[in-house]
């Protein structure tokens, strides 16, 4: 049974917070809110988190994962990132976006795209998710949490335990969340390709 923690969406308790992260510490998979919608986290340290998210959400090995960082200094320890990609990325974060770029080593081989060797990294407009990863001090691998046979993500706590209880070590509560996964935004190759639209404005770009 996942530990169920309800916490503020404006003004997360430290408390709390700590404890979703030690969850995380210690192998677990979590499902906590973001700024487009739930998503599905463990560690870059925990390969068995990774396979967890796979079976929950029925996807291969060539799924993307993505890395949600604190800020742009976190980010560019794991991403390969040139002047322009630098002032295009810097001026759409914190926000909805995932952007593809080329991974450092920093990046676990498992994690990376098998052979173009790149990583989704994004910076959560969330105030718990952005708690969240500076208390942990390295980004989140996440995925959104959207189900085989459902439409759209969970958008509440609640619901999450329903449907997930058993497969989760914990769940955060922090009010509603919308139902539009990230838009994806191809930076690797040099050229800006819109992957996915999604909760972000692509008219910025």
């Amino acid at each position: 049974m996942a530990r169920y923690l309800d916490i503020h969406p404006v003004d997360p308790q430290p408390r709390l917070i700590a404890q979703a992260v030690r969850i995380l510490s210690e192998g677990g998979l979590l499902a906590y809110p973001t700024d487009s919608c739930y998503a599905l986290g463990c560690t870059l340290d925990a390969p068995e988190g990774l396979e967890r998210i796979r079976r929950i959400r029925q996807v291969g090995k060539n799924h993307d994962f993505t890395l949600v960082c604190a800020d742009f200094a976190q980010l560019s320890q794991f991403v390969i990132v040139s002047n322009p990609v630098f002032r295009l990325v810097k001026n759409a974060t914190p926000g909805p976006y995932t952007f593809i770029l080329p991974a450092t080593k920093e990046v676990p081989r498992r994690m990376a795209h098998p052979k173009k060797h790149t990583v989704g990294v994004r910076i959560p407009d969330h105030r718990v998710a952005q708690a969240l990863v500076r208390e942990l001090g390295e980004p989140i691998v996440s995925s959104t949490l959207l189900l085989p046979g459902h439409e759209d993500p969970p958008t509440e706590g609640w619901v999450v335990q329903d449907l997930l209880d058993h497969q989760l070590d914990g769940i955060i509560d922090a009010g509603e969340v919308g139902t539009e996964p990230t838009t994806v935004i191809d930076l690797s190759r040099g050229e800006l390709e819109i992957r996915r639209e999604g909760a972000g404005d692509v008219s910025r770009f």
